[in-house]
């Protein structure tokens, strides 16, 4: 069986293979939009939660290639700014990510903290014939650190400061953030599912 990841996010497939690699035996190939549709462009993410974005880009990717497809929308909410970033964590102001977070913590300089945050990951599974055969989402809660620590990981991870390890995203090793993140939570409940129904 092949299975799409809809995703052109370099960071989001690597975690998404060794979240799903050697799946209980499954003849299952992983490919990617890159691998199979290089020159179809991403739709515009409209949704206002993860999971209506997730199912958005599910069922784009599917009706496009044919393929069942899995999609993941993911990003950063932090309490003192009502949830923002959110959906719009790609989008947020900020031609890179050290630019995203010099903005967030100027907004954050006159809250109280600690600056409690959660990250979410929101799964959608499209068969070939369009309809969600799967759906479900994850989180971590932790909080945005004083300042960005680490090089791992991408996006949000060097500020999203988990507390029972006392590092933030960006500290720790692959393994180490697979285990306790968003996306490793939503891939292993999706990885589950997938195993018990196949």
């Amino acid at each position: 069986m092949v299975l799409l990841v809809a995703t052109t996010n370099p960071g989001k497939i690597r975690e998404i293979r060794m979240a799903l690699e050697g799946m209980a035996g499954l003849d299952l190939r992983l490919e990617t939009v890159a691998d199979v549709a290089p020159a179809l462009a991403a739709p515009e993410e409209t949704g206002v939660t993860f999971e209506a974005n997730a199912a958005l880009k599910a069922r784009f990717y599917a009706a496009a290639t044919g393929l069942p497809t899995i999609a993941e929308d993911s990003g950063l909410s932090i309490d003192a700014l009502d949830g923002r970033p959110g959906v719009e964590s790609a989008r947020y102001p900020g031609a890179t990510y050290r630019e995203k977070f010099d903005r967030l913590y100027a907004e954050l300089a006159p809250c109280a903290r600690p600056w409690t945050a959660h990250y979410t990951s929101a799964v959608t599974l499209v068969g070939a014939g369009g309809l969600v055969e799967y759906a479900a989402a994850a989180t971590v809660e932790g909080e945005v650190a004083r300042a960005p620590r680490g090089s791992h990981g991408f996006g949000y991870d060097p500020i999203f400061f988990f507390p029972p390890f006392g590092c933030t995203c960006g500290e720790m090793t692959d393994a180490q953030k697979l285990g306790i993140s968003h996306r490793g939570r939503a891939f292993r409940a999706f990885r589950r599912w997938f195993e018990a129904t196949r």
